[in-house]
């Protein structure tokens, strides 16, 4: 595909829409630097294209850059007609997390909720945002609630297993861990790791 999109280019240099296809093609191969520079001369030859600023705003997330990250997904925002802002509102739920401003986090994160509830990017983030600032019992009810709307989550079951090791309650952690192990892919990071944890709590 970027081979292709490479060749478009040549035909089609001033092509914004060409641009950021272009740029998820580079995010696809992990070269943000190049991703954003496609993204940035797409909204040059579109202002309006909020794709492409959203992609722009999730590109510097991916390398880490929260403050331009951040306007970058409020622009967003400002359009009233984007059909999802349940991405930027998470994304931006965790910009805010990295930067450990819980508050603004936990706002965000809220808010995709409300946007799509069992959203489950923004369930996760809501879910590190309480374990992280260390309200480990309102992640326990917040967590149970959402396992009712996404009970395979693999990831979830993984927050609920820490908080409850967080409250030490072990027998409560390994049968989250076993639900891990139950959802998660084979041999992907997260089964490992609750493979690990189930050994490590025996």
């Amino acid at each position: 595909a970027l081979s292709k999109l490479l060749e478009a280019r040549k035909m089609t240099p001033q092509d914004p829409y060409l641009l950021n296809s272009l740029g998820l093609a580079y995010m696809g191969k992990k070269r943000d630097d190049l991703a954003v520079s496609c993204f940035k001369k797409a909204l040059d030859l579109k202002p309006d294209y909020t794709e492409a600023l959203n992609n722009l705003g999730a590109a510097f997330l991916r390398q880490k850059k929260w403050d331009q990250a951040i306007p970058a997904f409020e622009k967003v925002l400002e359009d009233l007609l984007y059909p999802t802002p349940q991405y930027p509102l998470s994304n931006l739920g965790w910009a805010y997390l990295e930067k450990q401003d819980y508050s603004q986090a936990e706002s965000f994160f809220s808010q995709a909720l409300d946007v799509v509830p069992g959203f489950g990017t923004a369930s996760h983030g809501l879910a590190q945002v309480y374990l992280q600032s260390r309200q480990v019992d309102k992640a326990v009810r917040f967590l149970t609630n959402a396992l009712a709307r996404l009970p395979n989550s693999a990831l979830l079951h993984a927050d609920l297993a820490r908080a409850y090791e967080a409250r030490g309650r072990t027998a409560l952690a390994k049968k989250s861990w076993q639900k891990v192990r139950q959802y998660a892919q084979k041999d992907s990071t997260l089964a490992q790791t609750a493979g690990k944890r189930l050994s490590e709590l025996d």
